[in-house]
């Protein structure tokens, strides 16, 4: 994407906890430059100087350094608007390196794509999902070499969006419809592929470029709905992992005393029984009030998250799934819940939406995993 037509987006970056080392100083600032251009588009050595509070020696250094590394290239000279020296502009090489991303969370088709630094989609792949557990992985791999392979640049690396429980090691705690069980993924990868491997859980990964290209807040949780549910959430801009790596898990939560469809985990009345794209569906299909089988399964999911939003002060809701049927009713049934059970001084403009990155949301959060673990950009 050009400089020109570029939209300036306010400079934010997951910061660590705490006072920085002197070790870890110089990678800082690293990830402030590079936060700085790749927010607000070229920009000068003056005015990366102002934007990051950095002295222009120490900007000097670290841009002479991000060219010869690939990272940062001049653009040319600002035109002039009063006397003196043109000052010469850099900015990312946004075409001299590509992210590799797969999402995993699919029902049939395992879905690949290279992407820009700026999470446009170049090229796409795809490969079925096996009726065999024991060729998911293959399969994965084969998709994983497909998609570097068309990158026709270096791979800064690979980010992987998969259903389950996923450490920050890249290893999948949990993923029954997968049979996996501590499976090291991210470990796996790295030595099939030989590039940097980023891998989180699907609806966590979603609401990372929910944040980053789609214009989230800081305080955000998204809800992702397909052959299960479950959510990913920001707070403070901040990933919330959990103790166990399983927050979000909201699929299993019981909504309501009033009974319901039995789940596949053997309980009755969780969410996901009344939400995922199959079981709602199948009522839509059966009933001969749509739109009240929807309005009701959005005060189900209303009802889960009506604590969540409580207790996190959070500021909106984005669905991410089928439009016809989480879109309108659904989504107004959800937030009026929310508005009912919680304080209303402080929820009564709770904001639930659709994502606008449709079936994309993770492979573009895929990118902002590898963005934020190899560069601090986010």
């Amino acid at each position: 994407m050009s400089t020109s037509t570029r939209s300036p987006r306010p400079a934010r970056m997951r910061h660590t906890a705490g006072k920085i080392l002197p070790e870890h100083a110089r990678a800082h600032n690293r990830a402030l430059v590079l936060q700085s251009l790749f927010s607000a588009g070229a920009m000068s050595r003056a005015d990366l100087a102002r934007t990051t509070g950095l002295t222009r020696v120490t900007i000097s250094d670290l841009v002479a350094e991000l060219i010869g590394d690939g990272y940062i290239v001049e653009r040319g000279v600002r035109e002039a608007s009063g006397p003196g020296k043109p000052a010469i502009l850099v900015d990312l090489a946004r075409d001299g390196h590509r992210i590799a991303g797969l999402d995993l969370s699919g029902s049939d088709r395992f879905r690949g794509a290279t992407l820009t630094l700026d999470g446009e989609i170049v090229a796409r792949h795809e490969v079925p999902v096996p009726a065999s557990a024991a060729d998911i992985v293959p399969a994965i791999i084969e998709l994983a070499r497909a998609v570097i392979a068309d990158a026709h640049a270096p791979v800064l690396g690979l980010g992987v969006g998969t259903p389950g429980v996923v450490d920050d090691r890249g290893t999948v705690l949990t993923a029954p419809g997968f049979g996996w069980e501590g499976l090291d993924l991210s470990g796996i990868l790295e030595a099939q592929l030989a590039v940097p491997v980023l891998v989180a859980n699907d609806a966590n990964a979603a609401v990372l470029a929910e944040h980053t290209f789609g214009g989230a807040g800081d305080d955000v949780i998204l809800v992702r709905v397909g052959r299960g549910v479950g959510a990913g959430l920001l707070t403070g801009g901040q990933p919330l992992a959990g103790a166990r790596f399983a927050a979000g898990e909201i699929g299993h939560v019981t909504v309501g005393t009033d009974g319901g469809p039995l789940c596949a985990c053997g309980k009755i009345g969780c969410l996901e029984a009344w939400l995922s794209v199959p079981a709602l569906t199948e009522r839509v299909a059966a009933s001969s009030d749509p739109g009240g089988v929807l309005r009701d399964a959005g005060e189900r999911l209303g009802i889960a998250l009506a604590p969540i939003v409580g207790a996190l002060d959070l500021s909106e809701i984005v669905l991410s799934g089928p439009e016809d049927l989480l879109g309108d009713l659904l989504a107004e049934a959800a937030a009026e819940t929310v508005r009912t059970r919680t304080l209303a001084t402080f929820h009564d403009e709770l904001h639930v939406r659709m994502t606008t990155h449709g079936e994309d949301i993770v492979l573009r959060g895929a990118a902002v995993m590898v963005l934020s673990g190899r560069l601090g950009v986010s």
